[in-house]
């Protein structure tokens, strides 16, 4: 997470009460331009259309079949696809992996989710499960918010998955905690999930703290 010079700029909030920034997190979303005014998605295929659409590529035709693998469901049936996530994963030299399980509690989706030190590496792993059928180009957004203002957003492709029994489980990129006094304290966040047809499969509002080096 590169947050750049506006931390070097402004002073942060006090640590007491920073995890209440998530109020501050409507309101910045409210100034924001939809994306999905305007977009139709395309029509539902059932998983026999999907792959009997291009049975005369071979190539195509195979890599579907090798996606699906062996689904005990109806191929035919129309059903919109289903994504379910188990967990949450902060994976850091300081203490390895720390796991959260999903969904989390209302009452407790402002608390603090993981504590790192500045300058240091670290990554996000979902495990999640698909059903009902396949979801075309699943996607994460993520956007971090400090005394109600943003000040970091990334973005990335995690790709098509099928339906399929056991559990997915994907890592997200590397990113870097920023450094220095100004960038100690507590940041809310919020990690988003959505594919082609902007079908959005988790909205998930958490926190996580910078704390100085030893």
């Amino acid at each position: 997470m590169e947050v750049g010079k506006r931390l070097e700029e402004e002073a942060g909030p006090s640590s007491a009460g920073k995890v209440d920034e998530f109020r501050h997190e409507k309101e910045s979303e409210e100034s924001e331009v939809d994306d999905k005014d305007g977009f139709t998605p395309g029509p539902l295929l059932s998983l026999k259309e999907q792959l009997e659409k291009d049975k005369d590529d071979e190539s195509l035709r195979r890599w579907k079949e090798k996606l699906l693998g062996c689904l005990e469901s109806d191929l035919s049936e129309q059903r919109e696809p289903e994504v379910k996530f188990h967990s949450i994963g902060i994976i850091s030299d300081e203490f390895g992996e720390v796991n959260t399980p999903l969904p989390v509690n209302e009452n407790e989706s402002g608390r603090v989710l993981f504590t790192l030190q500045e300058g240091s590496r670290y990554q996000l792993r979902l495990t999640f499960t698909v059903t009902h059928n396949i979801v075309s180009g699943l996607s994460y957004s993520n956007k971090v918010w400090r005394g109600g203002l943003i000040v970091d957003q990334t973005q990335g492709m995690l790709g098509t998955f099928a339906p399929q029994r056991e559990p997915y489980v994907e890592t997200l990129e590397e990113e870097t905690t920023p450094s220095g006094i100004l960038a100690r304290g507590i940041y809310s966040a919020k990690l988003k999930f959505e594919d082609d047809d902007k079908r959005c499969y988790m909205e998930l509002p958490y926190s996580f703290e910078i704390k100085k080096s030893s």
